[in-house]
């Protein structure tokens, strides 16, 4: 499992893959999209969700469930196991480049996956444009606008 570097922000700190954005305020009107944004290095899942889950399991406590792009990753196991937590994965077909996290029965947090083949700046500015506390756009205008192939898109 490679280790995960949670960040506040993108603003002074290297973004580099395997780095995930949470953005952590809460406010009574939430008028983002993204809550935040993660660059795996490679689509072997168990390598790769392990450590962003076990990060995000120390900053926001036990967490059910995930829901995926299947397209996204080279497996599609039903569930796995973090901090002793059986975490569920849902698959969709979609390919919208998102995730959603679930912790308890009503918390969402919804982040932009960023494909690992992304260039480290174009990364860095799709991670901070979906943070962004006004941004609305999807995560396929978020990609194109900032030069990022979407999964599931040819090479």
């Amino acid at each position: 499992m490679l280790p995960v570097r949670l960040l506040a922000d993108t603003g002074s700190e290297p973004v580099l893959p395997g780095t995930a954005v949470l953005r952590m305020e809460t406010t009574p009107k939430r008028t983002g999209t993204f809550d935040g944004a993660w660059w795996p290095h490679s689509r072997d899942l168990a390598s790769q969700l392990t450590g962003l889950l076990t990060a995000l399991t120390a900053r926001l406590g036990p967490l059910a469930r995930v829901g995926l792009d299947a397209s996204a990753w080279d497996e599609r196991p039903g569930h796995l196991v973090v901090e002793g937590h059986t975490v569920r994965i849902d698959w969709s077909a979609v390919e919208d480049n998102t995730m959603i996290i679930t912790r308890g029965d009503q918390d969402h947090f919804l982040f932009l996956v960023i494909p690992p083949q992304a260039a480290p700046a174009s990364a860095r500015a799709a991670m901070t444009m979906a943070v962004r506390d006004d941004n609305d756009a999807s995560a396929e205008r978020i990609l194109t606008a900032t030069g990022v192939t979407p999964i599931g898109s040819s090479d």
